[in-house]
């Protein structure tokens, strides 16, 4: 007990720590299919029952149950919750899960691990990180990069599509870890017996409220989802999606990413995706001989992000690194930068700059405009051992 009679161990149970657990309470809540004993496991009644014990500490009225605190969640922005978070930590939109589709934000999947980069921790060191132990014995960067692209460009696949891959002479190395990634499709995500899927990033999307909403936030700013596709789980061979972190941490950046090098192939530029087995996102060598390494991230806290920044690994070579986020996160918080800037560890200052996606565009045709277009006799990896 301290002076006042309050008892110190229940201080951790505030702010960032508790938000962590109430964020990990509210994905396994959205894990959960059928009714289990007990109920709710300990980390759900973990976080409820503390969620209680501190507003009840700071007069505020709690929530009354487990499905109350799964609401304030969808209806409540964090500014509201008694966390004490500083301001910066608030996520742009508020909310830890979606209204109308009662499935944890992206937000709500950043705050889940204590760790720089969820995917990293949860998946890339299992899954990701065996692709690539599996990828380098073999001697085979194609395996990778083609496996890398698969879970970006279809986040979605029927039965008959997996059953396919077997016979993709690139993939067929990683054939247990693309078996392991993929997961049946949800049945409660199905309308009138069929799936849909998002027309920008091909991902399921979710019937809410008489109308489809998609997970991904590069999608839900804007309301409209393309073309959108229908499945027939029956004619398919049944319908599998990537895991939701996958979905999340993979697919959506991959997106930024593989965007990101069409525009600058379209400048004749040569551009090197996941080099040396992913040591960083792009590799791009300029007309004149100088090689920028890119990192590519889309998150929706820029603490969360800044803290989890570290510089990028030496090998390949390159002149310059920059860390390269969607415009629309700026575009929705001015502060963007400043809240990174603040929270950037001191080994990694100075050593990369953020721009945005629309910002690198530019700064390439700036500096791609100053020199002749290289003769296409010479590869990208003759001049980066010439260059680098």
């Amino acid at each position: 007990m301290d002076a006042n009679g309050t008892d110190d161990a229940l201080s951790f149970f505030d702010g960032e720590p508790l938000l962590r657990i109430i964020a990990t309470a509210l994905t396994r809540l959205s894990l959960q299919t059928t009714p289990s004993h007990p109920v709710y496991d300990d980390t759900v009644q973990t976080a409820f029952n503390h969620l209680v014990l501190l507003c009840l500490r700071r007069g505020v009225a709690p929530p009354a149950s487990v499905p109350e605190m799964a609401s304030w969640a969808a209806t409540k922005p964090l500014r509201e919750w008694p966390l004490g978070l500083p301001a910066e930590l608030d996520a742009a939109s508020g909310y830890l899960v979606d209204p109308d589709t009662r499935t944890p934000l992206q937000q709500c999947l950043e705050w889940v691990i204590p760790a720089p980069d969820p995917v990293a921790e949860q998946f890339e060191n299992e899954l990701m990180g065996e692709a690539i132990s599996q990828c380098r014995a073999a001697g085979a960067p194609e395996s990778y990069t083609a496996f890398r692209r698969l879970l970006i460009k279809h986040p979605v696949l029927t039965g008959s599509e997996l059953a396919m891959l077997g016979e993709d002479l690139d993939l067929v190395l990683l054939d247990q870890a693309i078996r392991r990634v993929y997961q049946p499709a949800p049945p409660a995500w199905q309308r009138d017996g069929l799936y849909a899927t998002c027309g920008r990033c091909g991902c399921l999307l979710i019937p809410a409220r008489g109308r489809y909403q998609c997970e991904l936030d590069r999608c839900r700013r804007d309301p409209g989802h393309g073309t959108v596709q229908t499945l027939d789980p029956q004619r398919a061979g049944g319908v599998y999606q990537l895991s939701r972190p996958l979905r999340m941490f993979i697919t959506g950046p991959g997106l930024a990413e593989t965007d990101l090098e069409a525009e600058l192939a379209g400048l004749r530029l040569d551009v090197q995706m996941w080099p040396n087995f992913d040591a960083y996102d792009l590799r791009v060598t300029l007309p004149g001989g100088e090689v920028w390494a890119v990192d590519v991230k889309d998150r929706a806290n820029p603490a969360l992000l800044g803290r989890g920044t570290r510089p990028l690994p030496p090998d390949p070579p390159y002149d310059r690194g920059f860390l390269v986020v969607p415009a629309y996160r700026l575009r929705e918080r001015e502060a963007y930068k400043r809240i990174f800037a603040g929270h950037l560890p001191d080994d990694a200052t100075g050593k990369l700059e953020l721009l945005t996606d629309e910002e690198f565009a530019r700064r390439v045709k700036a500096r791609s405009w100053r020199w002749p277009a290289r003769p296409a006799s010479v590869t990208a990896t003759q001049e980066a051992g010439l260059h680098a």
